[in-house]
């Protein structure tokens, strides 16, 4: 827990158990820094600056969505930044505030175990290190807060522009035509849309917040005059991240009529390459339907040929006049009678 005193002077780091001492005190604005709501920290949120036990549960569990709770003496705020994971996944890093008379007090959600510990302090250390130089000096904790969420919307704005950046490099590889894997590909631009999506969100959610606090009697002038400029800020990054959506939107749809287009003249290739070997195959079957014709009109004859040929004792027909003749009709009149049959069926 970092407990500091900002003054005209500058930045002075001042120990935990001068914090009520602090608190009563007029000089300056206490800036307490929570990096972890542990149970030495959720202690002194309660014994200490007396917030509410809700407020203070809100701080050790993680939030979800963006919030904000006003009471009679401070105004709790729940925000979130972006933190890119592997695959595409989108962190959410809370941060919490209470707004006071004379204080700040920020509180680091739960964090990820997959996400740098660096990474949930970079707003702070941002404002931190302005306070330090001596470009920033609130006179008020809603100064303070102001450049706290300030730093919030320019990592949230960040997010925003790597995101974009993949977007570009994605439409590239769309109209140059060097998509690769299909899937692999869309699984890209969904990962890219999804990120977008989010920190659409947290914005949106977060000016929502803001534009509630604006309208607070409890709020001074001046405090809710910064309501409505940080209300403005994460309006603007929702703004933005729309814009990117709608782009990569327009990159998917244009992907998509350029895999229907490609199926579709594939399934036109394989139409025709089905119905050439539709055209083979009848053909080949007209040709084994005129062979097969042409078999049967000489069996006839060969059948009469056999039969007589056998030369069997008993046969009457070898020994009549006529016999020969008779064959020969029988033979011409087996093949005219096939023929004509073929014929009236179109087999010939």
């Amino acid at each position: 827990m970092d407990v500091r005193l900002i003054t005209a002077g500058g930045v002075e780091e001042r120990s935990v158990k001068e914090l009520p001492k602090l608190l009563g005190g007029g000089e300056g604005v206490l800036w307490v820094d929570i990096p972890s709501c542990d149970a030495g920290g959720a202690e002194v949120l309660a014994e200490v600056f007396g917030f509410h036990p809700m407020a203070i549960h809100d701080c050790v569990e993680r939030n979800r969505v963006a919030k904000m709770h006003a009471y009679p003496d401070h105004v709790f705020v729940v925000l979130h930044t972006p933190e890119r994971g592997e695959r595409g996944h989108v962190h959410y890093l809370e941060l919490d505030q209470f707004v006071g008379r004379n204080y700040l007090v920020t509180v680091h959600g739960p964090l990820n175990p997959a996400v740098r510990p660096d990474a949930a302090l970079r707003e702070t250390e941002s404002v931190l290190r302005r306070l330090r130089a001596g470009r920033l000096r609130p006179a008020t904790p809603w100064e303070l807060s102001h450049a706290v969420v300030s730093a919030v919307t320019r990592s949230q704005e960040a997010f925003v522009e790597a995101v974009t950046s993949d977007v570009w490099r994605l439409e590239q590889r769309v109209t140059g035509g060097n998509v690769g894997d299909p899937v692999e590909f869309l699984n890209e631009l969904f990962r890219a849309r999804h990120g977008l999506l989010a920190v659409r969100t947290m914005g949106a959610l977060g000016a929502a917040t803001y534009d509630r606090m604006r309208a607070l009697t409890g709020v001074s002038p001046g405090g809710q005059k910064l309501a409505a400029d940080m209300a403005e800020q994460l309006e603007r990054v929702r703004g933005i991240a729309d814009g990117e959506r709608e782009y990569i939107q327009g990159v998917m749809e244009f992907y998509q009529t350029v895999l229907t287009i490609k199926s579709t003249l594939l399934d036109q290739a394989q139409n025709e390459e089905v119905k050439r070997l539709t055209e083979a195959s009848y053909a080949q079957n007209e040709e084994l339907k005129r062979i097969s014709a042409w078999a049967a009109i000489f069996f006839a004859p060969t059948f009469v040929g056999t039969v007589y040929g056998m030369n069997f004792d008993h046969m009457p027909e070898r020994h009549w006049v006529g016999g020969y003749p008779f064959a020969l009709v029988l033979m011409a009149l087996g093949s005219v009678v096939l023929y004509l049959m073929f014929k009236r069926r179109d087999w010939l």
